[in-house]
């Protein structure tokens, strides 16, 4: 059958495309194969990284990007997945992902696309300016980011923690009485709901955290921390009541408290940061791709 020039160019460009796209993902002369997700991550993603192994009795693979480590947990049938976190801070473009087994070390390349985070302007009135925070809750607050236990415990997209209205989406970069916060961006979603207002988990987990303004969280307010498993938690920040206990185990959708405006807060809010191996990424994927 005849084929035009433009048919035969088209034919060529596809095949070309499926052999590159195979080529990121099995690279000859290893025994395991890699897949990475989204196949283009932007700033503030969470990078799946899924590695088969043909044995079972090979021990898990490490995963390092831009000079950091990141644990795999063993998914079942000889397959493993390590979550690579990105921020609005990082740099974009080409970064290399490095995959090692005992049978070595595969080098991959991905490409973190750029993205725009708007700014906004924050006034706090004198005495929440005054607010420095206080050791107690940076030190627990920072131990629980950095929790990474084993077990996976939550199963399916995320939930939505409050019905209030979006006011301030993840990524903002802020000035806060007229001066740039320079290292600073919005490690979560705020929900704008009246006082007393439920807040529930997202997904299952342990209660890891339960911090009170009254015991020193100055800046974070009432606090409650889930830790879903495998680097995965959740903050709920600036709340009025709490439900909910350190220990506890908490299911997708049950109210662990409500709305409040404690800790350095303009007004009654919710926020939620999502954690994963202790740096803070988007949560809205994890409510609509389930990050399995």
């Amino acid at each position: 059958m005849f084929l035009s020039s433009k048919l035969k160019q088209f034919i060529q460009s596809l095949i070309l495309a499926t052999v590159t796209a195979v080529l990121v993902l099995v690279l000859p002369g290893f025994s395991q194969t890699v897949q990475i997700t989204p196949t283009n991550p932007k700033l503030g993603d969470t990078i799946s990284v899924f590695i088969q192994q043909p044995d079972g009795n090979l021990p898990p693979p490490t995963v390092n990007m831009d000079g950091k480590t990141y644990p795999s947990f063993s998914l079942g049938q000889n397959k493993f997945r390590a979550f690579l976190p990105t921020t609005p801070l990082d740099k974009s473009g080409s970064r290399q992902v490095q995959v090692t087994t005992n049978t070595g070390t595969q080098n991959l390349t991905i490409n973190l696309q750029n993205r725009s985070f708007p700014t906004q302007s924050i006034w706090l009135s004198p005495d929440k300016e005054s607010l420095e925070g206080t050791d107690l809750e940076f030190d627990t607050v920072g131990a629980f980011k950095q929790l990474v236990t084993p077990e996976k415990l939550w199963n399916g997209p995320f939930l939505r923690p409050n019905n209030g209205p979006v006011s301030t989406v993840y990524g903002v970069r802020r000035y806060y009485n007229g001066e740039f916060a320079e290292d600073y961006y919005h490690r979560g979603v705020d929900y704008a709901d009246y006082n007393g207002s439920p807040v529930v988990a997202p997904a299952s987990g342990r209660v890891a955290l339960v911090g009170l303004e009254s015991q020193g969280y100055e800046i974070h307010g009432n606090t409650v921390g889930i830790d879903h498993g495998q680097g995965v938690t959740s903050i709920f920040m600036h709340l009025n009541s709490i439900n909910v206990k350190k220990g506890d185990m908490v299911k997708a959708g049950q109210e662990i408290g409500t709305v409040g405006t404690t800790g350095a807060s303009t007004g009654p809010h919710l926020h939620w940061g999502l954690y994963v191996n202790g740096q803070a990424v988007d949560p809205v994927p994890w409510r609509y791709n389930g990050m399995e």
